[in-house]
């Protein structure tokens, strides 16, 4: 039975890696997947799942009118996996597509992306997977400032935190940093690396 899965975690938790790794491991047995991200993850190019160590491949992006389910139910031969990078970026009806495919066409989906932004409210794309996923797992990683695990990301200008301003900012000079809850309340930002 395919179940949908959500694997979250704050920024540099391993997210990317992951999706590659995952992908890797399927297709070394000739088992082929579809790999998929938000178009709105320009960092690298659209298009690309690009993970900090270097490693980069190719993936279908997602916009608000893309036929995720359509895709995937055209696809020959079947999938074994659908691997989605940056699913907080998705929407609801992104989401419910997802869900299709795992209930309809019996592929299993894995879903990886943060679970609240810098203000640490949900993206819609992240509350729908929380609602909808057979299991959830969190990917884990360090505080930038401490040794507590990260649970939020901290947005930073210019070496400063900001609380405010659009959920979605996607490079520029805006930086995100894994943060425990408490150094997100009260950061010691004369420590950033």
């Amino acid at each position: 039975m395919a179940q949908l899965f959500f694997k979250y975690g704050s920024m540099n938790s391993g997210k990317s890696i992951e999706i590659l790794k995952v992908a890797h491991n399927y297709e070394e047995q000739n088992k082929p997947v579809l790999i998929f991200t938000s178009a709105l993850d320009n960092r690298d190019e659209v298009g690309y799942v690009s993970s900090r160590i270097g490693l980069r491949r190719q993936a279908i992006p997602i916009t608000e009118s893309t036929d995720i389910f359509g895709m995937v139910q055209n696809q020959s031969p079947k999938p074994f996996c659908i691997l989605v990078d940056e699913c907080q970026f998705l929407s609801k009806s992104n989401i419910l597509q997802l869900v299709r495919i795992v209930d309809e066409l019996d592929v299993p989906v894995m879903g990886f992306g943060l679970k609240n932004d810098f203000r640490n409210d949900l993206f819609e794309g992240s509350r729908w997977m929380l609602v909808y996923a057979d299991k959830i797992e969190e990917m884990k990683t360090i505080c930038w400032f401490c040794e507590r695990k990260a649970t939020m990301n901290l947005r930073l200008k210019d070496g400063k935190p900001i609380y405010t301003g659009e959920q979605i900012a996607i490079g520029g000079n805006d930086s995100y940093v894994p943060v425990c809850r408490k150094c997100h309340i009260h950061p010691p930002v004369s420590q950033h690396h």
